[in-house]
């Protein structure tokens, strides 16, 4: 049992929708100038009552339930966000105690929209050794926070969400196949919320200058975005020993539908082995590839022994690339495996 596998995946989700027509009336803009650029209809916008680890318990239980596992079961939690309920304590505490994992050990991590798959490479690695037995890695953002309103070259991209993963130890061969982690601080400044740490803590002067939202040069941010996608996804295969031809499905970080068309053409992966959401959340961090997963998973796009390769990119500058043999994760698998014996010849009996 060298392999790891996630065995249950949650996703919480925002009541409230945000359309493009609802932007429209915040801020000059319009469906279509935001459909044509970021193939984005809607987001999710979490009430002024939510906070980020409101979302993250939500996911957390599902994924809990879709596992079959308890949370006194968790050796470990790991929230993936930039959004936390405060600096500290860690968001992942307070959802150690909302859960009753009173066994476990709990922190976050900072790797924006990498930060999922940051999380499970780390996670992956107490279950490689032995250490731990059960990791619960979470993505977890409210975006909507951090967003001016007013900014249309960012507000209309992101919306608020938390996805969840159970990670166990699995066969060789199943599970986590590879990941490729990377960084580039050089370029720190591209994505940015300038203000609110020790460099320049919340003053009157920085909260008059909303230095406390997202920065972001849109511009650069995919001349870099696109490359270093491609080269984590290609670095990651080659780890594995597979090749592009050999994925089944390709989960990319739903940052823009511009992006990820790019990514998926230099990588020879043709339109119908692209997964996209992001018509419907916008992005969403750290909580993009979890939710992702689950959606083409309950969506019949992912199926138990299909290869899946995920990849990110956010602020940091940070990336990651991770390669699967899926084994089922929202209890999906479980139940067509019941219908299936169900229509075999002779189970009618039991």
């Amino acid at each position: 049992m060298t392999g790891v596998t996630i065995r249950g995946l949650g996703v919480s989700l925002p009541e409230e929708i945000r359309t493009n027509a609802d932007l429209a009336s915040m801020v000059e803009t319009s469906h279509e100038w935001i459909l044509t650029r970021t193939g984005i209809v809607e987001r999710r916008i979490a009430s002024a009552t939510v906070a980020t680890s409101d979302l993250a318990l939500g996911a957390a239980r599902q994924a809990l339930a879709n596992a079959g596992v308890e949370a006194e079961e968790i050796d470990l939690i790991i929230v993936a966000t930039v959004t936390p309920d405060m600096l500290f304590p860690a968001t992942g505490c307070l959802v150690q105690e909302a859960l009753g994992a009173r066994r476990a050990a709990s922190f976050d991590l900072e790797a924006a929209c990498s930060g999922f798959l940051y999380g499970v490479s780390v996670g992956a690695q107490f279950i490689r050794t032995g250490t731990y037995r059960r990791v619960l890695v979470i993505g977890a953002e409210t975006l909507s926070r951090i967003v001016d309103w007013s900014d249309r070259s960012t507000c209309v991209l992101f919306g608020d969400g938390a996805g969840a993963a159970v990670l166990e130890p699995a066969p060789e061969g199943e599970g986590l196949l590879g990941v490729v982690l990377g960084a580039d601080g050089g370029h720190a400044d591209l994505i940015s919320q300038p203000a609110g740490g020790s460099r320049r803590p919340a003053s009157l002067e920085t909260v008059l200058q909303g230095e406390h939202t997202i920065r972001m040069n849109g511009r650069e941010v995919f001349r870099l975005a696109v490359p270093a996608m491609v080269r984590a996804s290609e670095q990651v295969l080659a780890q594995a020993g597979l090749r592009v031809a050999d994925v089944d499905l390709f989960v990319p970080h739903q940052a823009n539908a511009r992006i990820i068309d790019a990514v998926g053409e230099r990588l020879g992966i043709e339109r119908e082995r692209v997964f996209l959401n992001i018509e419907r959340y916008g992005n969403i961090s750290s909580a993009s590839i979890p939710v992702s997963l689950y959606d083409a998973e309950t969506g019949g796009r992912l199926r138990p022994g299909d290869l899946v390769l995920t990849a990110a990119f956010g602020a940091g500058l940070t990336w990651a690339a991770a390669v699967w043999r899926w084994t089922g994760a929202t209890g999906q698998d479980r139940a067509l495996s019941r219908v299936r014996s169900l229509l075999e010849p002779g189970t009618w009996e039991s």
